[in-house]
């Protein structure tokens, strides 16, 4: 079995335990970051753990079972980062500020509110993030993460860690219920990331690091103007195509050739 085939298995097997066992919230879990009975409790898990309490700058993804964790860093007056989607703008992340909303904390921390009522942000004019909140549909103790599938959690972070606003110190974390989590391995595929903190209604679940992005594969994505418009993948190319065209110098580094495709990322390997 191949990697992706094992992905596909291990998001249908956790889907599915979490619908059998009635705490998959609607529209249910299949196909998506699912909702899940106790999201605010591992929220509120989350925010009383130093890495929330330290962090002033945070990046969530916008799906409905981190809505209370978006909700709790606008209530503490933390800057708050969305991905636009599929990161099809030159400006690619809603900037929610909290001492500059047009609308209800409520209305605006999702990711259709954002597009109404957030302004969007070019990479330049971002703060370096302290704390990546991501979601996710299976985890293990170790920190492997799988996602819904689309891969743009992966290209966000290495975004970010390609212009230096994602670094050794960030902190990645998920949120998710007690049967997202696997007790064994996952697979994992060479452009994934891991998360530091798993935190569900019940436990904190802190991961030894082992890799981390360090940036995109320029050089695989050679002429991705022409890719702006394939309704597969290629929209997704709109910020990382501007991105390219001005990086030089300072933070943003020089990258290597990579074999693999658009979606390789970089990896620092770090002593076990």
């Amino acid at each position: 079995m191949d990697i992706d085939e094992a992905k596909r298995e291990a998001r249908e097997t956790v889907w599915s335990r979490l619908e059998q066992a009635g705490q998959a919230l609607p529209p249910g879990a299949h196909g998506r970051i699912p909702d899940f009975i106790g999201a605010e409790q591992a929220a509120e898990r989350l925010t009383a753990h130093d890495a929330w309490r330290s962090a002033s700058v945070i990046k969530s993804n916008p799906d409905k079972a981190q809505l209370p964790v978006r909700l709790q860093a606008l209530a503490e007056g933390k800057l708050l980062y969305m991905a636009v989607p599929k990161l099809a703008d030159i400006r690619p992340f809603y900037l929610l500020d909290p001492a500059n909303l047009d609308a209800a904390p409520a209305d605006i921390a999702t990711g259709s509110g954002a597009a109404h009522h957030a302004p969007k942000v070019n990479i330049n004019e971002m703060q370096p993030v302290d704390l990546v909140v991501c979601g996710s549909v299976a985890v293990n103790r170790d920190g492997v993460r799988i996602g819904k599938g689309a891969g743009y959690s992966d290209i966000e972070v290495a975004l970010l860690t390609e212009t230096g606003l994602v670094g050794p110190s960030t902190i990645l974390a998920t949120t998710v219920h007690p049967l997202q989590v696997v007790e064994g391995p996952l697979p994992e595929s060479s452009h994934d990331f891991r998360v530091d903190l798993i935190v569900t209604p019940n436990e904190v679940i802190e991961c030894r690091r082992r890799q981390r992005p360090t940036g995109i594969y320029w050089e695989s994505l050679s002429d991705p103007e022409d890719r702006l418009h394939s309704p597969s993948q290629g929209i997704s190319y709109r910020a990382l195509a501007s991105l390219n065209s001005t990086r030089a110098g300072g933070r943003r580094r020089r990258s290597s050739v990579n074999p693999s495709g658009p979606r390789g990322l970089r990896k620092a390997g770090r002593p076990e």
